[in-house]
């Protein structure tokens, strides 16, 4: 099990619209107040950016995570500097912040994606004995959360739709803790629709997505080590997104930093890109209308448009974007860009990167740096800046020659129809509690 963290109960939780602060019970997503929906942030103690050099991976920043416990083995970002895709592109100093496998670049998210530095913080966050996580993925999410839930023996539900589970490989099968389900012929918001459906459930907890604060700061780990490297911020921060959690989450981390270094640290921009066939939040940033709807309706154009996307991991419906402290807010406050990205070019940016860095890149990454690659061409960012381009997955391919991996198969698939039923939930629900009892019988 993780090891106690000694600074577990260094910060409070704080409503971005009330101001109310509460200390973290490790569950808590939202401000039980009544009024319009805003995130929570962290307010830590710690009044220095103060790597521990005696704790792994991430976790080398707990005393910015909201976290009881450190999670041993756990990775975290490498931040290096690119020659030769920099030259490419133009760019005077372009940093890459690798988030995956690459032994020689001592980068080890297993995974191939930054949804370990969230995940692992998550775990990090949650009290002893709370009951099931519940958890809503795309793929990448899923392929972390099962990981160390599985290793840490964590009681938890992933929500997949039938076709990220190829992103379940493992070199040893997933344990009981874990039990994931599969929604037939069906998206990501299926995936979110189900696992809501569970989290009202007793004794299942829904993870929370971009309102869970462990998340959020796990994913700002990204930029910590980008200070750590450059003693500075980057001028410009790129990064794909589906839901827009690790943008939110590397605009905190910068302020956060701005607070102790002082206002002659500017704020880095934000430059983010999405699947030119599924672009919710570049529509709503560029036309200020808002692509989507709260009661979640099933739009077949909508569909159709995520089934097209070359990066499914980024067709979240339902971002953030308006909620105080969210995406949003944090692309005005950094002066931010949203831009897309077609199937070609992201394939083409994929090939790049392989043949001039060396390793291979997931489709999100694809997507950003076909982005950035736009936006350096039609005059949008500086290259003279520098700039900090977010790899959020890479390694995967590499990970899959170096070992031997089994492919997990799913406890339950749901039919689509069936992932807005209570009764469905339930019995899913209560078959997972009967599992997990008969397994941890004495």
């Amino acid at each position: 099990m993780p090891a106690n963290c000694s600074d577990n109960v260094r910060h409070f939780l704080v409503c971005s619209v009330c101001e109310r602060r509460f200390p973290d019970d490790g569950l808590l997503l939202d401000c039980p107040e009544a009024h319009a929906p805003g995130l929570l942030r962290t307010e830590y103690h710690a009044a220095t950016f103060a790597p521990d050099d005696q704790a792994t991976g991430a976790f080398r920043y707990h005393r910015w995570l909201p976290v009881r416990r450190m999670i041993r083995h756990a990775g975290r970002t490498v931040i290096y500097r690119s020659e030769r895709l920099g030259a490419a592109l133009g760019v005077k100093d372009l940093r890459i912040a690798f988030n995956g496998y690459w032994p020689e670049r001592n980068a080890s998210l297993i995974t191939g994606s930054f949804k370990e530095l969230e995940a692992a913080t998550v775990l990090g966050r949650i009290p002893d004995n709370f009951g099931t996580l519940v958890v809503a993925s795309a793929g990448n999410t899923a392929a972390a959360f099962a990981e160390l839930c599985s290793r840490l023996d964590v009681p938890a539900v992933i929500v997949v739709p039938d076709g990220a589970l190829t992103r379940l490989h493992s070199q040893t099968p997933y344990t009981d803790a874990v039990r994931v389900i599969a929604v037939e012929q069906g998206e990501y918001a299926d995936a979110i629709a189900l696992a809501e459906m569970l989290a009202q459930q007793p004794g299942f907890h829904a993870e929370g997505g971009t309102r869970n604060v462990g998340r959020r700061d796990g994913l700002g780990t990204v930029m910590l080590a980008a200070w750590e490297e450059l003693q500075a911020l980057p001028a410009t921060y790129v990064q794909a997104i589906g839901s827009g959690a690790g943008a939110i989450a590397a605009h905190e981390a910068a302020v956060r930093l701005r607070r102790i270094h002082g206002d002659d640290v500017r704020q880095p921009r934000l430059v983010l890109a999405q699947n030119a066939d599924f672009a919710p939040v570049h529509e709503a940033w560029h036309t200020g209308r808002l692509p989507w709807n709260a009661a979640d309706a099933d739009d077949s154009d909508d569909c159709a448009s995520a089934r097209r996307a070359f990066a499914p991991e980024l067709t979240n419906r339902r971002p953030p974007y308006e909620v105080i402290g969210g995406l949003r807010a944090a692309l005005v406050e950094s002066r931010g860009d949203v831009i897309v990205a077609d199937a070609r070019s992201a394939q083409a940016a994929m090939n790049a990167f392989l043949e001039l860095e060396g390793i291979d890149i997931e489709p999100p990454a694809g997507v950003a740096l076909a982005a950035l690659r736009e936006a350096l061409r039609t005059g949008r960012v500086d290259p003279e800046g520098t700039i900090l381009l977010n790899v959020t997955g890479g390694g995967r391919a590499r990970y899959a020659r170096d070992h031997r991996l089994e492919l997990n198969r799913p406890a339950f698939t749901v039919p689509r129809d069936a992932v807005r039923s209570a009764n469905r939930a339930a019995e899913i629900a209560a078959q997972i509690t009967e599992h997990r009892a008969a397994t941890t019988a004495p």
